[in-house]
């Protein structure tokens, strides 16, 4: 027989937890717990011991914040469901600073009020060129900010080939239509010409035209396309502005990291568009932002709009995103001092070594449980992803573990560890790549995989492989 509520709540070990939480919150928590085991969602208890670890475990799991912190093994350097580029120790720092009271919209020297715009422009300015610089909540807010200042009610010339689609679903005509403009599209999918926007421009009002970066995806074979300096030349001479949406926001060379050549917002500039738009969580590094630098009318045009304000950024992100670009003063360290660019540039010898000493670990924890896993050290690619670099593949060392047919199980008990450690599964196996993990994380791994073993020990038990 289950005791009711009022019965449970005077037990002694609810006390506790009334003395902790509250005596309404865990009232409906004792509610919870027995809806589940009537229902058959949980087990019926054994005795007042296991009913109050069914309650105690509710409590935990309602005390539990829906976002956590996971280690990323799944060899994605920008995973965008695991938030993109992991923060570099001075953003973190500064971000943890700017959560108290700071001068968002203050002016230490006069002691009036100030403008958020302010912050992080210099910066901008300094490692693009650009005249004046804009920060907002992302790159899709500032591209569509950028639209709807220059082109609302108006077209925009786009190429055919560069209507992409970014992440969630959305794509660059619907981005266009937010921003209450006119799609224009001009030449093929695989070849577009000068000519091909100067006779959008001639059948009449174009208020901009806008050049996407393929960062997503890539275009082989018989192509063509427009230079950005053939763009900014057509605009100069029709009076169009040329508004570029770069997506990543690398500040560095590519091929400095090994990767293909990846056009930057410093380039942009240089070729003269009015606007160039990036991101400042991907390549950046940062938090996430969208970023617009040029000429500074184009910017302030874009700044006074209204739509400016619902898009503009929280305290806690400009500080976070300052601290992030003043790294970028220092190139000789900015690899090192970034940690998605470490990542990306970590030889695959240095996560081939601490890959074995992961599983060393695990071996040290209990004899036969790298043997129950059925683990051992392979070679295999990284993915640089959030939408950029779609053909670079990165040489990289992985952690594989035979799980076969219990694949989706095992993945499910290293999700459950704390923290979780999320892998992914290729072929039967489960494979763990070191190149998204940081190095202070290998003993966490390590912990995660000795846990795995040990249950998998107690249950089906192990085979294959020697420690």
């Amino acid at each position: 027989m289950i005791p009711g509520v009022d019965r449970l709540l005077s037990r002694p070990w609810c006390h506790e937890l009334i003395a902790a939480y509250g005596r309404p919150w865990i009232t409906d928590r004792l509610r919870a717990v027995l809806e589940d085991i009537r229902a058959g969602r949980a087990p019926v208890p054994s005795g007042d011991e296991g009913l109050a670890a069914l309650v105690n475990a509710e409590v935990t799991r309602a005390l539990s914040p829906s976002l956590r912190r996971v280690v990323n093994a799944t060899g994605v350097v920008l995973h965008t469901n695991l938030g993109r580029a992991p923060l570099a120790t001075e953003a973190r720092r500064a971000m943890t600073a700017a959560a108290g009271y700071g001068n968002v919209e203050f002016d230490l020297d006069s002691g009036a009020r100030g403008s958020r715009y302010e912050h992080c422009v210099h910066l901008i300015r300094e490692l693009t060129g650009a005249e004046d610089a804009l920060a907002v909540n992302n790159n899709a807010g500032a591209v569509a900010l950028a639209l709807t200042a220059f082109a609302s009610g108006r077209g925009v010339a786009v190429s055919h080939g560069e209507l992409v689609e970014i992440g969630g679903g959305f794509r660059i005509p619907e981005v266009v239509e937010a921003a209450g403009a006119r799609l224009v599209t001009v030449g093929t999918t695989n070849r577009t010409r000068r000519g091909d926007y100067e006779r959008a421009i001639a059948a009449g009002d174009v208020g901009a035209i806008l050049k996407v970066h393929r960062s997503n995806f890539s275009i082989s074979g018989f192509t063509e396309e427009t230079e950005l300096e053939e763009l900014v030349a057509l605009g100069s001479a029709s009076g169009t502005p040329v508004i570029h949406d770069l997506g990543s926001g690398l500040l560095v060379d590519a091929g400095a990291l090994g990767l293909p050549r990846e056009p930057t917002p410093g380039a942009s500039v240089a070729a003269g568009v009015d606007l160039v738009a990036f991101s400042g969580d991907k390549l950046l590094g940062g938090p996430q932002a969208g970023l617009l630098a040029g000429t500074s009318a184009a910017v302030a045009r874009a700044r006074a709009h209204p739509l400016c304000r619902a898009l503009r950024c929280d305290k806690v992100t400009l500080a976070g995103l300052e601290a992030t670009l003043a790294l970028y003063r220092d190139p000789d360290r900015v690899r090192e001092r970034i940690p998605a660019l470490r990542m990306i540039s970590a030889p695959r010898e240095e996560l081939m070594r601490r890959a074995e000493a992961v599983l060393a670990a695990v071996a040290g924890r209990g004899a036969g449980l790298r043997r129950a896993l059925r683990a051992e050290v392979v070679a295999g690619e990284s993915l640089v992803g959030g939408g950029t670099f779609p053909d670079a593949r990165i040489p990289s060392a992985m952690i594989s573990l035979g799980a076969g047919e219990e694949a989706e199980r095992w993945l499910a008990r290293l999700r459950a560890h704390s923290p979780p450690v999320i892998a992914r599964r290729r072929k039967g196996r489960i494979v763990l790549d070191l190149r998204t993990v940081a190095p202070e994380e290998d003993g966490v791994v390590a912990a995660a995989l000795a846990a795995l073993g040990e249950a998998i020990r107690a249950g089906a038990g192990g085979g294959g492989g020697r420690d």
